[in-house]
């Protein structure tokens, strides 16, 4: 059975940082993906990155600011997250073995989630 597992959660003041990890048990994935859903909001991906690393997709809210990689060693993907806004409050769920990107049907394993709150 596969094992998604997320950490590094937290609270934070605007302005601050946190990184996420995500380890998955079994193989390399194709897409891995962060995800997030505020309280009486859809899910909506955050970043998503391709096996190999070097394509990733990213929404328009975070972009220059969330920073995802993976280890594939590791069967871990990393989500560093700078400039945090109180907006970026939410419930994170790291995602494996996506068809496409960004998409929260197009992934088969889901973590259980790692809760990021940011004052103001």
């Amino acid at each position: 059975q596969v094992q998604v597992v997320e950490s590094g959660g937290g609270s934070v003041q605007a302005g601050g940082s946190l990184r996420l990890s995500c380890a998955a048990s079994g193989y390399t994935y194709n897409w891995m993906g962060w995800f997030r859903q505020a309280p009486g909001k859809e899910r909506e991906g955050v970043a998503a990155i391709y096996r190999g690393g070097g394509n990733t997709v990213y929404a328009d809210s975070v972009k220059g600011r969330f920073t995802i990689s993976r280890d594939n060693a590791k069967n871990t993907v990393y989500l560093q997250m700078n400039s945090l806004k109180p907006e970026d409050t939410a419930m994170y769920y790291c995602a494996a073995e996506g068809r496409c990107p960004m998409v929260p049907a197009c992934f088969g394993y889901w973590g259980q989630g790692t809760q990021v709150t940011v004052s103001s």
